[in-house]
């Protein structure tokens, strides 16, 4: 398990310094439409028929996101003010879940109802778990519920694969048909995109791996 768990670390490192590499380098590119992020997820919005999602700048690098909560577009000052390929990949995916939003993608639904019971597991489940290696030969009750909860982070994980894979389809498309990017910006935020989706195939194989593990130690404790 050390070995598969320094791996999966190794590779989420390379693959977040290959995403921060390629977003600083398209964000150097300057949008042939010269739309800053804003402007971009307010067209996206309004070719939806969406008008009731505000867009809001916030402090931080890469802290860009939808929440479905308050219908707000949160987006990173660089990607708010920003006129250039990265910026227009980021805004548009941002965008996307709100289109899912509005649209009732099942995906994103099944996401957003996840997120009061993630949020207690993610809270508890270390010390859960803890507590049930620490007591596997008295009782194996606090174990099952220590995977139990693991379980529900992971099923978050995996679910939250087709939302990201779908914004970015959605995002992509857009960017395309309206001609807010041409062949060369496409192609930039098309690998923007891509690589900010790895990182969340790389938490989910982390998250499965390590579900794994639990299961096999209860398992293994239940043959003995």
């Amino acid at each position: 398990m050390l070995i598969l768990s320094l791996i999966i670390m190794a590779v989420s490192w390379a693959v977040q310094a290959r995403l921060k590499n390629r977003f600083r380098t398209y964000a150097m590119t300057p949008l042939s439409s010269g739309m800053s992020g804003a402007e971009i997820a307010h067209k996206m919005l309004i070719d939806n028929r969406i008008y009731d999602v505000e867009i809001t700048c916030i402090p931080g690098q890469l802290t860009d996101h939808y929440n479905p909560a308050d219908k707000t577009i949160n987006l990173s000052e660089e990607v708010f003010y920003g006129r250039n390929a990265a910026a227009a990949a980021v805004a548009a995916h941002e965008t996307g879940h709100a289109v899912q939003h509005a649209t009732a993608y099942s995906f994103l639904e099944m996401r957003s109802k996840l997120v009061p019971v993630v949020s207690f597991a993610s809270n508890w489940v270390t010390w859960i778990l803890l507590a049930g290696i620490f007591l596997m030969q008295v009782t194996p009750l606090p174990l099952y519920i220590g995977v139990g909860l693991f379980a529900m982070i992971t099923l978050f994980s995996v679910i939250t694969l087709p939302v990201e894979f779908d914004a970015s389809n959605r995002a992509v498309q857009w960017l395309n048909n309206a001609r807010i990017v041409n062949r060369e910006e496409y192609g930039m935020a098309k690998d923007a995109l891509w690589w900010a989706a790895m990182t969340y195939v790389v938490a989910a194989i982390g998250s499965i791996a390590t579900l794994l593990y639990y299961v096999m130690m209860l398992f293994g404790r239940n043959d003995d």
